[in-house]
Parts: structure tokens; C-alpha cells; sequence
């Protein structure tokens, strides 16, 4: 057994939907999230700033919490950084953008899907390139809706004004007719009723969360992933914030539907320029 945590992180929030469904499949398993709430949000930022923050913030969980795999609960993240946080590190990094691809192309019955997400996740071009490997019969309309996330942060998740930027936003998922939507960011499923209300109930709403924590789990029963000594405590969980504590305690019990007093803040420093793990680029 290997009692080391896996280590999570997002922009902020979002990436808590991801905490639950490894909570409900991995429940003996310790977790360390990182919301950094201080930098968010990463969508409208250039990639280059958002690899960036991405590489210092998988060098602190593996190099100072010790973490056995690093999950990347943000999708503009994992478009800025996957390959680069995959060949930095010895730990298994798992994102959800392929994870996201797959669960959506499987809730689809009549082959049009739509994925929305932030500026940058939908500029990368990611989901589009998953798409195009998984399913290229598939009809693939995206959009980025800028907002979103901001007002997730702000726990503005049921307000008319959010109601009226999602009619404009998804106007062109709607017009496409998709018949599932993936969202395409963690923020995202907090705006289900909203998006919900918007797309008719006709639209298969799709998160990434559930199928990204059955490949962590895949991950680690990999034969190939590094091995650590001792058991797991029994499901601890450990929510750490750069930005303000009050507020991150406060949304996050909010969305997450429990106590979040334990949580505490944490400094992440610069990445390690050129530090590479033991048996990384493999």
C-alpha cells in the first residue's frame, strides 16, 4: 500500500467537484487540494502564464507535500501544461480534459456534443483535438464563456444576472442542437440548474469530475506507477487556499456541502526552473 496523499489543484474552487468524486469512489485515500484562489481566474490569462502556475503548484505537492499523483482539476490547466507537468514529474499526472471527452462522447446518442469552457481551455484547442481523436464522426460545437467562473467564486450560482449571461453564452451550443454538453470547466457544474435551464432537458449535462477520478484510480492500480510505503489514514482531507481563507471557507462549505474550517492557506513558491523527479520523462 501507499500511504502518500494524491494531490489536487484548480484556479480556485472548482476543482472540488473533483474532491467529492474522489471522495465517494476513493474514500480511503488522502487528499490535499490546492485552491489558488490568489491567481484566479486562469482562463483569460496567456498559457505561458498558466503553465507557469501550473508547474509551481505540481512542485509543491510532489516535492513538499509528497504527493503519489497530481490531478490537474482545471481544464485550462490541463491544456496549458499536462504534457509538460507528465514529463517534469515521477508521480502519475492525471487531467480532465480527456477523462471529460470520453464521459460526454459516451452520453451522446445522436453524435453532436458541445463543450463549454473558459477562453483559454476553448482557444487551446484541446477538447477539439481529443474529439477529433476519440470520435472524429462526432459534430463538435464549442464555446467559451467568459464570467462563469467569476461567478461561481462569488456564489452567484442561481441569480438572474448569471441566467442572462448564460442565454448569450450558450446561444451557440443551443442553435447546434448538441445533445450533450460537456462543461468543460470544474466551475462549471455548480451552474447546472442554470446551464440546465438554459440548454431545455432535452441536453445531457456532462461533468468531468466522476470519470477523472476512475482514471486516478487506474493511475495508481498502473503497475508501472511509483510505489510508496504505508496505508492511507483513512481519508483525510486536506484544503489548502492561496487567497483569501475567509472567503474560500465560506464558498467553498457553500458548494461543497460541508464544513471547510479546517482549511488553512498555503505560500507556493516559483516552480523548480529545470527540476526534473527521479525516473521523470518517461
Amino acid at each position: 500500500m501507499d500511504g502518500r496523499p494524491i494531490g489536487v489543484f484548480d484556479s480556485g474552487l472548482g476543482g472540488l467537484t473533483v474532491i467529492r468524486a474522489l471522495v465517494d469512489l476513493l474514500p480511503g485515500e488522502d487528499l490535499v487540494y490546492i485552491g489558488d484562489s490568489a491567481r484566479y481566474p486562469y482562463g483569460p490569462k496567456p498559457l505561458d502564464e498558466v503553465r507557469r502556475f501550473a508547474v509551481e503548484l505540481t512542485d509543491h505537492l510532489v516535492h513538499e507535500v509528497g504527493v503519489k499523483a497530481v490531478v490537474v482539476a482545471c481544464n485550462t490547466a490541463t491544456a496549458a501544461a499536462l504534457e509538460d507537468l507528465r514529463q517534469r514529474v515521477s508521480v502519475p499526472v492525471v487531467g480532465v480534459i480527456e477523462p471529460g471527452v470520453r464521459a460526454v462522447l459516451a452520453a451522446s446518442q445522436w453524435g453532436r456534443v458541445g463543450v463549454v469552457g473558459t477562453v483559454g481551455t476553448i482557444g487551446s484547442g484541446a477538447y477539439q483535438r481529443a474529439v477529433r481523436r476519440l470520435r472524429p464522426d462526432v459534430e463538435l460545437t464549442c464555446a467559451a464563456c467568459p464570467g462563469f467562473v467569476e461567478f461561481v467564486e462569488r456564489g452567484e450560482t442561481d441569480t438572474d444576472q448569471v441566467r442572462v449571461l448564460a442565454e448569450r453564452l450558450l446561444a451557440p451550443v443551443r442553435e447546434a442542437k448538441v445533445d450533450a454538453l460537456l462543461l468543460g470547466c470544474t466551475h462549471y457544474p455548480f451552474l447546472a440548474r442554470t446551464i440546465s435551464d438554459v440548454m431545455g432537458r432535452d441536453v445531457v449535462l456532462v461533468s468531468s469530475a466522476e470519470e477523472t477520478a476512475f482514471e486516478v484510480r487506474r493511475a495508481l492500480a498502473d503497475p508501472a506507477a511509483p510505489s510508496g510505503s504505508g496505508r492511507p489514514s483513512g481519508g483525510r482531507r486536506t484544503l489548502l487556499t492561496t487567497g483569501d481563507l475567509g472567503a474560500f471557507r465560506a464558498m467553498g462549505a457553500t458548494l461543497l456541502g460541508t464544513d471547510l474550517d479546517a482549511a488553512a492557506t498555503v505560500e507556493v513558491p516559483p516552480g523548480r526552473s529545470g527540476a526534473h523527479s527521479p525516473g521523470s520523462g518517461t
